[in-house]
């Protein structure tokens, strides 16, 4: 039984690789699909220096509604996402998953979100905050820019 769980427990270290510079498929410029209400769009840099800078705005009624100033690296605790809406002091969600195309970050002491997932698929990226727990979740679809 202890072989069994220690083989687990290998696996789930195999597959979390907190290596920032792997994130590079998140770098880019995404946007949502423009809607009645607005449209939201998301720039991040590149991985290399083992950063990543990114800057979010929507935009509603051909106005600027909302943004944040975000970034990706490590610190002594490890790799975190850092937010700071609408130019607020920064906010640490520490990675718990990162594999291809997917990362995590949370923050269970946080308000709101607490969980914060960016998953790709070719030209789509997915966004999507939340409680810890996955319950009340937000959801942005974003489309690769030119």
């Amino acid at each position: 039984m202890i072989a069994v769980l220690a083989a687990a427990a290998a696996l789930a270290l195999q597959s979390f690789n907190p290596d920032i510079s792997q994130l590079g498929w998140l770098s880019g410029h995404w946007r949502t699909d423009a809607q009645e209400q607005g449209w939201t769009e998301e720039l991040w840099s590149g991985a290399e220096g083992h950063t990543l800078l990114g800057v979010n705005r929507t935009v509603s009624g051909g106005r600027t509604s909302g943004f944040e100033f975000m970034r990706v690296a490590a610190d002594e605790q490890g790799p975190a996402f850092y937010g700071s809406p609408s130019g607020a002091p920064p906010v640490r969600f520490a990675m718990v998953e990162s594999r291809h195309n997917i990362v995590a970050f949370e923050n269970r002491a946080h308000d709101y979100p607490q969980r914060i997932v960016y998953r790709r698929d070719g030209d789509t990226l997915f966004a999507t905050v939340s409680l810890a727990d996955g319950s009340r979740p937000m959801s942005w679809t974003f489309r690769r820019q030119p």
